[in-house]
């Protein structure tokens, strides 16, 4: 996997939902469209980019690095996903995929420093870039940050993330006004006696 999201590499399309829900849980399976698509003009990027052996060796230590996480055991998650960043520090995705460990962890500070590293290599385009905009994003929002939590999940959602799109609907007032307007005449429908507040 080249991510704890939808990143992926050799992995299956349930492989990635499943993790996507486990890492994710509020994000729906098939976030991105046109994920296999775009995945596979990655892969070959990445593939002339990189040494094959090397590259192999990196994906390898990242889908342990997945698994172990998938199973509760994040120091050893984190061991993988640094050992892969040891390997290629100019790829992304190792840094998106520790950025998600950390956070699992409690190191929200560190998350943002390799989430920052995943942004600047991947020039902002691509899925590590994407989940990093979606992490990145979520942790200021956590943080009563919702300007920065806005940009970060503009820029995702540009990259082709549904929840991304999702957060920014929250994040405007005139859309929470408009659902509690909606919810409430809804509510009069279903109880024309009632008050609509029940």
């Amino acid at each position: 996997m080249r991510g704890l999201g939808t990143e992926g590499t050799m992995a299956t399309a349930n492989d990635r939902a499943v993790l996507q829900t486990i890492f994710n849980p509020s994000t729906p399976f098939g976030d991105i469209p046109g994920l296999d698509d775009e995945e596979e003009e990655e892969a070959q990027e990445e593939g002339e980019a990189f040494a094959p052996e090397l590259l192999e060796q990196v994906r390898d230590l990242e889908l342990q690095g997945v698994s172990a996480a998938e199973s509760g055991d994040v120091s050893t998650a984190l061991e993988r996903f640094s050992e892969a960043i040891r390997l290629l520090p100019e790829r992304a995705s190792g840094y998106n995929n520790r950025a998600q460990a950390l956070r699992l962890r409690g190191d929200v500070a560190g998350a943002l420093r390799d989430l920052d590293v995943a942004i600047r290599l991947s020039r902002g385009c691509g899925h590590a870039a994407c989940q990093s905009f979606v992490q990145r994003g979520l942790i200021h929002q956590l943080q009563a940050r919702q300007e920065d939590a806005r940009r970060d999940f503009e820029r995702a959602a540009r990259l082709g993330s549904a929840f991304a799109r999702r957060q920014l609907v929250l994040l405007n007032p005139y859309s929470a006004l408009c659902n509690q307007m909606l919810c409430e005449m809804l509510g009069r429908l279903r109880n024309p006696g009632g008050t609509g507040n029940e």
